[in-house]
């Protein structure tokens, strides 16, 4: 049997991205992109996607 690993370091880190790209989209819309990554990469690592 596989072992299970912890995820929800990846949901904080999730969740922080998720509040920088929201405080990105309120004052500096056109560079809300930048936080992107993070927030696709930690989501989907918090779904044992990747």
């Amino acid at each position: 049997m596989e072992a299970k690993k912890s995820l929800a370091k990846y949901w904080i880190y999730f969740f922080i991205w998720l509040a920088i790209m929201i405080v990105m989209i309120v004052f500096a819309r056109q560079f809300f992109w930048l936080a992107l990554p993070g927030v696709v990469t930690y989501f989907s690592l918090g779904m044992d996607i990747i």
